[in-house]
C-alpha cells in the first residue's frame, strides 16, 4: 500500500529533533484518543473548548487533530521544514499517538525516526511551496514524488532547477518573504559557487555604499574580500563560503586568524551556523556572521541596486510580486 507524506511546523524546533517526534499543541482538548473516530466528535469538543473560534477555524483545527490521531499510520513518511536551521527534515512515523501532559504546549505526539536532514534549496519552488503550508498539520500530494526521491537517493542528488519552469514560481504564497528567499538560495547555489559568489558579495557590499576589494583566487589567507565604509579605517576582512552544510567553528577562527588589529570581520554563509560556531560569534562581536536567508533578505533589498547581470539571472519579478485576486 502506497504510504502517505505528511507535512507539519512547529515553533520547538528543539522538541522535534531531540525527542525525535512530531506534535501538536492544543492542550486544552486534553487525550484525544478518549474522543471517537468521528470528526463531527472532534468539531463538537474544538468547539465547547474554543466558543470564539470561527467555523473555518473550527473546521480545520479539529480536522488536523483528527488527521493526527485516526489518519497517521506507522510507516507513514513526514516533512518537517526547519525555521531554525533552514533544512527540509524527512522522517518515518514509527509510533502510535500518545498524550503528554508534562509538555506545556505540544501535549499531542507521535514518536518519529528521522532519516534524512536536506538543504531547502535542493528542492523545486512548487515543493517548497507545498510544504511551506499555512496549516501546521497538512498531506503532501502534489509534490509527494520528489521528497521521495530526495529521501530514496543515496547521494544528496538536488532537483534539477530547469524543471521548475512551470507556473510554480508564479503561483501564490503563504509566506512570501520565506519563498522569495528560497528562490533566491536556489540560484545562488547552483550558480554561485566558489569565486562567483565572492564577487556577488562585492558587488552586494557595493551596492550598500561600502568600497569592496575581491581577493586573486585562492584567498589571501582566509580572507576573501577587503571592503572599507569611506576612506578612513575600520577594514572590514571578508571571508565567503558557498557550502550547503552548516559552517563550523574553526572556520570562522581562520577569519579571525587573518585579522589585523583594528579590524572588523564579516563571515558570509549560504547556509547556517553550528552550534558552536554561533556561540564563537557570540564570544567574538568584532566578527559579524551572515546567513544565507539573511543574504537573500540583503540581495531583495538592494535588488534595484545590483549590476544588471544578477538581475537578469535572479529575475526576481517572478517570486515577488504574484498575483492575488
Amino acid at each position: 500500500m502506497e504510504k502517505t507524506i505528511w507535512g507539519i511546523h512547529t515553533t520547538d524546533d528543539r522538541l522535534f529533533m531531540s525527542e525525535s517526534v512530531i506534535a501538536l499543541g492544543w492542550k486544552d482538548m486534553g487525550d484525544l484518543s478518549a474522543l471517537a473516530n468521528d470528526r463531527d466528535a472532534f468539531k463538537d469538543k474544538y468547539q465547547s473548548i474554543y466558543p470564539d473560534s470561527k467555523i473555518k477555524s473550527i473546521s480545520l483545527s479539529a480536522g488536523m487533530l483528527y488527521r493526527f490521531l485516526y489518519e497517521v499510520k506507522i510507516d507513514d513518511y513526514v516533512i518537517y521544514p526547519s525555521k531554525v536551521d533552514k533544512r527540509i527534515h524527512i522522517g518515518l512515523i514509527t509510533g502510535n499517538y500518545r498524550f503528554d501532559s508534562s509538555e506545556k504546549e505540544y501535549v499531542h505526539k507521535r514518536s518519529v525516526k528521522w532519516l534524512k536532514s536536506v538543504p531547502r534549496v535542493d528542492f523545486t519552488q512548487g515543493a517548497l511551496y507545498e510544504v511551506g503550508s499555512a496549516m501546521t498539520f497538512f498531506s503532501i500530494k502534489s509534490y509527494a514524488d520528489e521528497f521521495l526521491f530526495i529521501l530514496e537517493s543515496k547521494e544528496d542528488k538536488k532537483i534539477p532547477l530547469e524543471n521548475e519552469d512551470d507556473d510554480t514560481i508564479l503561483a501564490v504564497a503563504e509566506d512570501i518573504k520565506q519563498t522569495t528567499n528560497d528562490y533566491i538560495l536556489k540560484i545562488l547555489s547552483k550558480n554561485f559557487k566558489g569565486y562567483p559568489l565572492e564577487e556577488l558579495i562585492a558587488d552586494l557590499l557595493r551596492s550598500m555604499g561600502y568600497r569592496a576589494t575581491v581577493s586573486k583566487q585562492g584567498g589571501d589567507h582566509g580572507i576573501d574580500i577587503i571592503a572599507y565604509k569611506d576612506e578612513l579605517p575600520p577594514r572590514i576582512t571578508i571571508q565567503v563560503k558557498s557550502q550547503d552544510t552548516p559552517i563550523k567553528e574553526e572556520i570562522i577562527q581562520s577569519l579571525k586568524g587573518a585579522m589585523m588589529p583594528g579590524d572588523y570581520g564579516l563571515f558570509v554563509s549560504l547556509s547556517g551556523y553550528q552550534k558552536n560556531a554561533e556561540k564563537f560569534l557570540e564570544r567574538n562581536p568584532i566578527i559579524r556572521g551572515i546567513d544565507g536567508e539573511e543574504l537573500a533578505g540583503l540581495i531583495l533589498k538592494y535588488y534595484d541596486l545590483l549590476p544588471e547581470k544578477y538581475q537578469s539571472l535572479l529575475s526576481l519579478q517572478k517570486v515577488y510580486i504574484p498575483t492575488i485576486k
